[in-house]
Order: C-alpha cells, then sequence, then structure tokens
C-alpha cells in the first residue's frame, strides 16, 4: 500500500482554485449582442440633426420664395436686356423709318418747323406732341403724335427732304412691349403689385442666398469630393448667386421707386416732409396745367429723365400779338442755356391751350447730373424757366443717379455692359436654381420636396427684428409674410395631405 501522507520536508504541490461564478460549468456562455433599432426615415433624422435650425429655414425660405421669384426676376431681366439694346434693335428692325441714306455734301439739313409741316401735310389729323433729335448724321427725325382716338403713334422724318418715312405704334415694338411687361406685364394695377411683390421677395432670396452660401460652403465641398449627384451644379449655382447678387439687391432698390406700393408711399412721405422723390419746378408754380411726363405720350425710345416727371408745366406769359416761336426758336434757346444734345422738344397743343410752353428736355443719356429742361415762352421765345438736377431734392438726386444705374447709363460703358451682365447672370442663377431641384427631387414621393426647417424667431430677437423691419419697408412683402405664416399654421399644418405635400415640420 502506498503511503499518501506526505513527508516531513516535501514540497507540498498546491490546487489552483476556479473562482465562483453562477454560470453551470457543463455549457458555454453565450455572447449577448444588444438589439439595433431600426434606422429613423431620412426626414425624421433631418429633424433630429438640427432640421429645425436657422440653416434649413433660411434653405426653406430661398426654396419656396423661388416659385413667385423666379418667373418674376426672367421677365424683368430678359425685358431689362431688350431695353438697354432699344438704340441698336430697334434701328435694325425698322431701318427704313428710322434710317436715312447718308446725305450728299451738298444737301441741307431743313428746319423742324419744315419738318413739323412736312408731317402735318401728310397726317393732317394727328396732334404733335413732341420731336425728338436725330442721334446720328444718318437718322431720321422722330416726331410723337397722337391720333384722333388718342392713339400713340411715332412718325419718322428725313430731314434733308424733308420727306415723311412713315410711322408705327411705339407700343408695339419690341422695346415699348419690353418697357411694357418689365413696368406692370401690361395688366395694369394688378401687374405692377405683381411685380413688386416678385422684387420685395427677390430681396429675400437673394439675402437668404448669401447665408447659405456662406453656412453651406463645406457642405457643397464635401459633395463634390464625394461626386454626389447635382453637386457640381449646386455649387455653380452658389457661385453665380454670390457673383450677381449684389447686383441684383442694387437693380431690386433701384428700381423701388417705379412701383404703385413702395413708390407712391415713399414719395408721399417725403413730400409731407418738404422733400420729394419727384421734383417741383420752382419756376412752374404761377399756373401749371399738368406735369412734364404727362404731356408726352409713351415713347419707348428715349424718355422724359426720372426725376423730372413729374415737374410742372409753366404757361406761356408773352404777348400773344407779338412774335411766334416755334421748334427751332425753342432749339436755339435751350442751346443758348447750354443743355445737352440730343433734345426732345415738348410741343405745346395750341387747339387746347394757346398758353402752352416748349418744353425744351437734354437728357444728358451718360450722365443725369447734366440733366435740364428749359421752358421756351410761346409768345417771343424767353425762357420761362429752367430746371435740372441741381434743383432737385436730395432724396430725388440720389433715385436720380439710382435710376441712371439701373438703366445702364451713368457710367458709360461700363455701367451698360454691367447692366447687361447682371441681367445674364440673373437669368441663369433663375435656370440652374429650378434645374437642381428637378435633379435632387424625391422621386415617386407625393411631396415636393422642400427643406425641411422652422425659423427660430424665439432664439434669435435679431432675426426678428429684421424680419419686422424689412416688413415694415417693403409694405407688400410685409403683408404677403402674414399671409404665408397665417396659411402655414392655419390650413398646411392642419391638412395631412398638404402637410405632406410641403414637408412641413
Amino acid at each position: 500500500m502506498t503511503d499518501s501522507i506526505a513527508r516531513p520536508g516535501a514540497p507540498t504541490r498546491a490546487t489552483p482554485t476556479r473562482p465562483p461564478t453562477d454560470r453551470p460549468t457543463d455549457q458555454a456562455a453565450p455572447t449577448a449582442t444588444p438589439a439595433r433599432r431600426p434606422r429613423p426615415p431620412r426626414d425624421e433624422r433631418a429633424r433630429k440633426k438640427g432640421g429645425s435650425g436657422l440653416f434649413r429655414a433660411m434653405w426653406r425660405w430661398h426654396f419656396f420664395a423661388s416659385f413667385l421669384v423666379v418667373p418674376v426676376l426672367l421677365v424683368l431681366s430678359v425685358t431689362g436686356l431688350i431695353y438697354l439694346f432699344r438704340f441698336q434693335i430697334e434701328p435694325l428692325m425698322h431701318g427704313d423709318l428710322m434710317h436715312i441714306d447718308t446725305p450728299a455734301a451738298t444737301e441741307v439739313r431743313q428746319s423742324y418747323a419744315a419738318q413739323q409741316t412736312a408731317l402735318e401735310r401728310v397726317y393732317p389729323d394727328v396732334t404733335v406732341v413732341s420731336m425728338r433729335e436725330p442721334l446720328e448724321a444718318d437718322d431720321a427725325t422722330a416726331f410723337s403724335v397722337v391720333e384722333a382716338d388718342g392713339s400713340p403713334r411715332d412718325v419718322y422724318v428725313d430731314p434733308y427732304g424733308p420727306d415723311v418715312l412713315g410711322s408705327l405704334d411705339p407700343d408695339t415694338t419690341l422695346s415699348g412691349t419690353a418697357v411694357r411687361l418689365h413696368a406692370d406685364l401690361m395688366a395694369g394695377r394688378f401687374g405692377d403689385h405683381l411685380m413688386e411683390l416678385g422684387a420685395c421677395w427677390a430681396i429675400v432670396m437673394a439675402l437668404t442666398g448669401y447665408y447659405l452660401f456662406v453656412r453651406g460652403a463645406k457642405a457643397r465641398r464635401r459633395a463634390r469630393a464625394k461626386d454626389r449627384p447635382g453637386a457640381r451644379l449646386r455649387s455653380r449655382h452658389g457661385w453665380l448667386g454670390a457673383g450677381v447678387g449684389v447686383g441684383l439687391l442694387f437693380l431690386l432698390v433701384s428700381g423701388l421707386p417705379w412701383t404703385g406700393v413702395w413708390g407712391e408711399t415713399v414719395q408721399k412721405l417725403a413730400t409731407d416732409r418738404g422733400s420729394s422723390l419727384w421734383s417741383t419746378d420752382p419756376g412752374a408754380l404761377s399756373d401749371p396745367t399738368s406735369s412734364l411726363d404727362e404731356s408726352l405720350p409713351h415713347s419707348h425710345v428715349q424718355d422724359v429723365p426720372w426725376g423730372m416727371g413729374a415737374s410742372e408745366v409753366p404757361r406761356s406769359t408773352g404777348d400773344p400779338e407779338g412774335s411766334v416761336a416755334n421748334i427751332d426758336t425753342a432749339v436755339e434757346v435751350a442751346e443758348a442755356e447750354g443743355l445737352r444734345h440730343p433734345f426732345t422738344v415738348a410741343v405745346p397743343d395750341t387747339t387746347t391751350d394757346e398758353a402752352g410752353v416748349y418744353s425744351v428736355i437734354g437728357y444728358a443719356f451718360d450722365a443725369p447730373s447734366d440733366e435740364r429742361t428749359v421752358h421756351v415762352d410761346r409768345f417771343g421765345g424767353a425762357v420761362v424757366s429752367t430746371y435740372g438736377f441741381d434743383d432737385y431734392p436730395t432724396l430725388a438726386k440720389v433715385v436720380s443717379q439710382g435710376i441712371g444705374l439701373h438703366e445702364g447709363r451713368s457710367l458709360g460703358l461700363w455701367s451698360f455692359w454691367g447692366a447687361a451682365l447682371m441681367c445674364v447672370g440673373i437669368i441663369a442663377a433663375c435656370v440652374t436654381g429650378p434645374l437642381m431641384w428637378w435633379r435632387r427631387r424625391p422621386r415617386g414621393a407625393a411631396r415636393i420636396g422642400a427643406p425641411r426647417g422652422r425659423m427660430p424667431l424665439r432664439g434669435s430677437p435679431v432675426l426678428l427684428v429684421g424680419l419686422v423691419a424689412l416688413g415694415i419697408v417693403l409694405p407688400l412683402f410685409g403683408l404677403s409674410l402674414l399671409v404665408v405664416l397665417a396659411l402655414d399654421q392655419l390650413v398646411l399644418r392642419r391638412v395631412p395631405a398638404l402637410a405632406g405635400w410641403f414637408d412641413t415640420v
């Protein structure tokens, strides 16, 4: 039998002990895997990832504003381009009327009075209301007349005949149609309000566009690096908008004085405080019968300077029994007064008012600061009053310079081509924006694919004050904003189908 007792001094082998465990020793312990939660839908992720933040709210406003703004800006840009090039377009389309053969050295230009007589011989039933000097040596003289039924026409006369070349309706020419569309869509007061509303929201779209351009720069770079669909178009649209945005804002603001709500409101406020947007001729206060704008028909080749449109027309005070002035007398007096050529001469209608005056307008196309008008007494040819840029109130001077830049004429070719490039750039932005949405729109979904975000007005008092101020300065924008907010809260969010379609938060 073997002795199982250890001998004294022999080493003892320790038996390892296992730590206590609750698991059974006869089976392996399973590995615990936590259950994965389903990934929320894309719109839900966007909402949780700051979807109610300022960036996505600005994006949403920019998106929905485009539905109104893009059509308006396209109309304004295309018609603005036509207006800019009107002096090149109309002679090409109506060269038989507006151009004459280069005169021989022996030919003598006839007086304007003789040209008016030739016109009245061909058109005995019309009333001559104005004459525009030829711009070039081979241009015809243009007379604006009113037919017996009140319709305006432009009659062109070869000054070396003098021979009447023909006539046309200025409202039906390409530039005339463009001007009428540019002003009010040829829809009167309603069209004027619609264009003003679009211009107001275009200001909002330009401001939100700059915010998106700056804050979204990193996202655009990442999208281009990953070559995501539409990333390049999005980047080009952003850079294009950044380039034309400042010019667009200037064109919109400088065009507001023509509008029926903002323009008339500011004019009233200015007049009540002793200033004016449109100036009053101080020499015409004796007994005015009309404004200078009212004394001329709608001629879309060369207009009355904007600052003089509402200036009052005085009356002749000379001796009716003495000598009687004519167009040539008025032109000579205007030259002596230093007016710049070419002139436009408003002719008095002697059948309705024998005491009318000849109003000679020096348009000064490339320099609003040189605009001047001289009123010439019909009896004797004395100067009744002169009026020009130096006589404008301060507000009228600022607006007139802005109008000159708006029309691309204040700084010569620089402002002309600058305005033309702005129009082209705005057209391109209006095309790339909708095209970008079309490529990124949700396929097969019953929704428009608008950005989802709510404006954080409660946490952004500066933003709230800015919106209120903009709504006060631009009344049509303020009213339309209240309508949009009421529609959003009372209709879109309460009708599930509309809420889904418009992607409301």
